[in-house]
């Protein structure tokens, strides 16, 4: 009995695993931390696959106080950990900047990009994905959070 117990536990951890990680072709949620600018705040990514390339879907809750209204934000994927990124993004996903307020939901802000690489690419190796304020708001990254 107790060695029937053992055997479950690592098969429980493998589908677990599994489970967390999204099935290839489905989309995939990217929790994103506020950095120290930003604290408080919450954001999410959601990463669509389809024809080679990912669709993002970003929402935020906010920015900082005093940050320029209309919200511009600047949307880039760098290769390494939020922690340790490299020194230049993988892709700059900037042809616009404009964030659209989420009146009906009654606050934050979305935004709505494509990354020309497939999502499997990106789950695949190490990457994250930073937001950051525009040079006029300082060029501050305000959020960033890990694709798995």
């Amino acid at each position: 009995m107790k060695m029937k117990s053992m055997l479950a536990l690592p098969l429980m951890a493998a589908l677990c695993a599994c489970a967390s990680a999204g099935k290839e072709g489905e989309p995939v949620n990217v929790m994103l931390d506020a950095t120290q600018r930003n604290a408080g705040r919450i954001g999410q990514a959601t990463l669509s696959p389809a024809d080679g390339k990912t669709y993002m879907t970003v929402f935020i809750s906010g920015a900082p106080q005093g940050t320029t209204r209309p919200l511009r934000l600047y949307t880039y994927i760098y290769q390494g950990a939020c922690a340790s990124p490299d020194a230049r993004p993988a892709y700059e996903l900037n042809d616009t900047a404009v964030t659209h307020r989420n009146r009906q939901v009654g606050a934050g802000w979305s935004l709505y990009k494509v990354a020309p690489v497939p999502l499997a690419t990106l789950r695949a190796g190490d990457y994250s994905i930073v937001l950051r304020t525009s040079p006029a708001d300082g060029n501050y990254d305000i959020f960033c959070g890990a694709i798995h």
